[in-house]
């Protein structure tokens, strides 16, 4: 059986088209918070000890039409998030055994 660890995970790329950040939060330990709306700029923060993404309005300024397209889409996917964890997690409580066959299958 394999053992999953928590681990936060950041890389940076840089080459001839420019930088690149990869950060994957594979961690309970995580903390999400939003920020600041009451101030005009609202942040939604993700951070764990290794590394935080922060979130904002275009170019620091004013809420624009493309930011609340983007929030909406956040948590759109947040949602989706929420429900196929929800699920996976009564599958997996209900057959424990399913999740390592599942993965052992993957490994193959």
């Amino acid at each position: 059986m394999r053992e999953y660890l928590p681990y936060t995970r950041a890389v940076v790329t840089l080459d001839e088209d420019g930088t690149r950040l990869d950060t994957s939060f594979r961690t309970p330990y995580l903390s999400v918070r939003a920020l600041g709306g009451e101030n005009g700029r609202p942040f939604l923060s993700l951070s764990s000890r290794e590394a935080q993404v922060v979130i904002s309005t275009t170019g620091g300024g004013p809420v624009s039409e493309r930011d609340v397209i983007l929030a909406r889409q956040i948590a759109e996917a947040s949602a989706r998030y929420l429900a196929d964890c929800e699920r996976l997690h009564t599958e997996q409580s209900t057959n424990p055994h399913q999740a390592d066959k599942s993965e052992q299958g993957r490994a193959a």
